[in-house]
């Protein structure tokens, strides 16, 4: 019996070491690179092409989707706690409502906002559903604040800390509409993807009798990266 659950114990240990170098590996990256950024092989195409590219505009969306530590960290943190694909779809697409309209109306307008400012904003987005992933809020004040009110409004959060930075490369004027809506299209598919292996992990996370535990753990993991963003971007603020 002492055998059988000292075995049970370094399984449920292995696990939760796995997972939490899946989130300390996160943080490495985000070291390395800041929210929303583009490569500068990217923006020197960005800058050179000229009328209607389709393709490459949705192959660029896609790609800052699925290499986008910050919006990973926050998909994961949406649909942490939900079971049915009804609420998984409900919530992404809020994500994606709020997302597409502050890129593409920010872009098309110009409207630009501190990079730093919009991007400590979004490294707050992920401190704030770790938070509500760990019941904080009703523990703190009584009560719980509208999930999916607050997922749409940190889309746009999201989607304006893209605008700013692609109005940073000057997309050439010809052809910008079809390029800003292929890019989004690329987007929503990189979603997918990147949704769709977060979807798999969990599914056979979750059939672990250890999972409640490990999912406090996960949380304030996920919540300290959030931190870690949201510093690093004031620290750029007041520096730059």
């Amino acid at each position: 019996m002492t055998s059988a659950f000292a075995g049970d114990g370094r399984v449920r240990i292995r696990r939760a070491t796995a997972i939490l170098t899946a989130l300390l590996t996160l943080t490495l990256w985000a070291s390395a690179a800041s929210a929303h950024n583009v490569t500068e092989g990217d923006a020197g195409y960005i800058q050179e092409i000229w009328g209607v590219n389709l393709i490459p505009f949705m192959y660029l969306g896609a790609k800052h989707m699925v290499t986008g530590y910050d919006h990973i960290l926050f998909l994961l943190g949406v649909v942490f706690f939900l079971y049915r694909m009804k609420d998984v779809g409900l919530y992404v697409s809020l994500f994606a409502l709020g997302h597409s309209t502050t890129m593409l109306l920010g872009v098309w307008f110009g409207w630009g906002v501190n990079a730093y400012i919009v991007d400590a904003i979004i490294g707050l987005s992920v401190v704030y559903k770790a938070l509500d992933n760990l019941g904080a809020y009703q523990r703190w004040f009584g009560f719980q604040p509208n999930t999916k009110l607050a997922t749409l409004i940190f889309g746009f959060f999201h989607g304006t800390g893209l605008a700013t930075k692609i109005l940073d490369y000057d997309i050439a004027p010809d052809g910008l509409l079809p390029n800003l809506l292929a890019f989004n299209v690329g987007v929503e598919i990189g979603q997918i993807m990147a949704l769709a292996m977060i979807l798999i992990v969990m599914g056979y996370w979750r059939r672990s009798p250890a999972f409640l535990r490990q999912a406090y753990t996960a949380n304030v993991v996920m919540m300290t990266l959030g931190f870690v963003l949201m510093g690093y971007q004031i620290t750029g603020y007041f520096v730059a």
